[in-house]
């Protein structure tokens, strides 16, 4: 044990003591194995290693986990919408109940705000209980019957049902930048459960104490429904096992998808691993997104100041660690455009370098700083670029904003300045006019948003502009900053590559739910084998397609 984890530990508060470092699998601890590593979660605000040693999942602890959620799968995977909706529910209150000792937890281990830790915490139980809510319904699972016809001439027509069906147990691996919400419990998890697939964890390194206490309470809540054990897992990741943790958990024979949100790289990385096996699975992976601002000219030249306030606020919000800052903005050079870039600097310039995730978020943020300073008519407005490959073994993990301006031939042809830099970062493209403005549109990579600021007298370009950036995200915003990602039917959190894996896709809202199924048709099925979605009786009273018409009634009635 370093010298600096054994500081720590006389440090170590009241909440810390909830936590033992060991995995979850079958609804107990395990571990710890002396032949594991161990690793620490680190106090981004310090540098120091947080008091508890966190033991990493065996081999053998993964392979209990992922082949205990196979065999809780047979009953899970026919479990009810009312089963799952109160499971649901449980795990909402059980997250509540952990009260200030989680928000203590999670603070520490990332230096983000109780303030933004209590929201986070919100959002987490809400989407809970919105799935909670769906599931219950139950329209959700896109009933369809045709019914047969035995007399058509020449050949019987057949009797033909068809649901969304669950796919079997889910790997998901959680989270840096929201250690709630899309982390242990968060929108994965909330999602794969709500639609009966049981959910292997990979904790993040990051937070692991966080992980642990959520996870603890999901647990508790598959107890006090008395469900199999198998349905929810937990597995520490860190130390020099963090890599190999995940390839065995994604190659696993039990696992049957994949949830990611992460890195580019990180997320390739498992689609290549769950393609290679010998019966592929898919991957449902979030992951880089540079969510560009277009500027049209007659808002620019009426609003430059109040936008340049509304991006910086955007670009730096939780010092730009979301997956929704914006990291471009297009603008066609003018006067007025000179005064927005000039209001965006000085919005930047008062603000201090503020705490970062953890190092390796930082030190990969000071990386990517220094590759667009190095490329060729890039400039540097405001802001600073720590020294290329600056570490030590012990410092805060801190970015401070910087911002960058180029034109837009020189964007086109530089790779490094069309993906994301994960930290509160913005590179001002200068357009010449507004046919370069839709070539910038045209350019951009595949991004979770794209912003388009404009006003009546920007009507046809604002159109042009929507058409281009349609095929290029998921979700285009009027006249306002990207951050923020509302919980509802409508919502889409997804978008095509870098942006994520799987376009069709949305990691946020109702619709997330049908990652983890996919369509099965009955024909002819006895009536005794068919789920209660298709019985004739229409026991659920769900809302169903019955030989090409929308019904809530019963078969014989429909």
């Amino acid at each position: 044990m370093s010298a600096q984890a054994t500081g720590a530990f006389a440090t170590r508060s009241k909440a810390l003591e909830k936590i033992e470092g060991l995995s979850i699998v079958g609804g107990k601890a395990v571990g710890p194995c002396p032949k594991v590593d161990q690793f620490f979660a680190e106090d981004p605000c310090s540098g120091r290693a947080i008091g508890v040693e966190y033991h990493a999942a065996t081999d053998a602890d993964i392979d209990s986990a992922a082949s205990g959620a196979w065999s809780a799968f047979a009953s899970f995977g026919q479990s009810s919408g009312e089963e799952r909706a109160v499971l649901l529910e449980r795990i909402a209150q059980n997250i509540t109940d952990l009260g200030p000792s989680l928000l203590e937890i999670a603070g520490r281990e990332t230096g983000l705000s109780v303030t933004r830790l209590r929201a986070e915490r919100e959002r987490t139980t809400s989407t809970m209980l919105l799935f909670a809510h769906v599931v219950r319904q139950g329209d959700w699972v896109h009933a369809t019957i045709d019914r047969g016809a035995p007399a058509r001439r020449p050949a019987p027509k057949p009797d033909l049902r068809s649901m969304l069906r669950p796919l079997g147990p889910v790997a998901v691996f959680g989270a840096s930048n929201f250690p709630l919400a899309y982390s242990t419990g968060g929108g994965d998890t909330a999602s794969a459960l709500a639609a009966a697939c049981p959910v292997v964890v990979k904790g993040h390194p990051l937070h692991p104490g966080t992980g642990e206490l959520v996870a603890r309470a999901i647990c508790d809540a598959v107890a006090q429904c008395s469900m199999d054990p198998g349905v929810f897992a937990y597995l520490h990741s860190g130390g020099r096992r963090e890599r190999a943790i995940g390839a065995r958990l994604v190659r696993h024979q039990s696992i049957r998808a994949v949830g990611f949100t992460g890195s580019v790289g990180g997320g390739m990385a498992l689609d290549r691993m769950a393609s290679e096996r010998d019966d592929p699975i898919p991957v449902f992976a979030e992951m880089g997104s540079t969510n560009p601002v277009f500027i049209c000219p007659s808002s620019m030249e009426k609003n430059a100041e109040r936008i340049a306030e509304r991006v910086a606020g955007s670009m730096t919000n939780a010092v730009g660690q979301m997956c929704t800052c914006p990291g471009l903005v297009f603008v066609c050079e003018s006067d007025a455009s000179d005064r927005f870039a000039k209001s965006l600097m000085n919005h930047l310039s008062d603000r201090m370098p503020e705490t970062m995730l953890g190092r390796r978020v930082s030190d990969a943020f000071g990386k990517r700083l220094n590759e667009t300073t190095r490329v060729e008519h890039v400039r540097l407005l405001g802001g600073s670029v720590p020294a290329a490959g600056s570490k030590s073994a012990l410092r805060k993990a801190e970015g401070a904003p910087a911002l960058f301006m180029t034109d837009l031939k020189t964007f086109i042809h530089n790779p490094t300045l069309q993906v994301e830099t994960f930290g509160p970062s913005a590179i001002v493209v200068n357009c010449r006019g507004e046919q370069e403005l839709r070539d910038g549109a045209a350019a951009i990579l595949g991004s979770l948003t794209a912003s388009i600021w404009g006003d009546e007298y920007d009507g046809r370009l604002i159109k042009n502009l929507a058409s281009a950036l349609e095929q290029r995200v998921g979700r285009l915003v009027f006249n306002g900053a990207p951050t923020g990602v509302e919980v509802c039917t409508s919502m889409v959190h997804g978008g095509p590559y870098p942006a994520s894996n799987q376009p069709h896709t949305t990691a946020v809202g109702p619709r997330a739910l049908e990652r983890w199924r996919r369509v099965v048709c009955f024909q002819n099925a006895p009536k005794d084998l068919l789920p209660p979605e298709l019985q004739d009786e229409n026991p659920l009273m769900i809302r169903r397609l019955v030989d090409g018409r929308s019904t809530e009634g019963a078969l014989d009635a429909a």
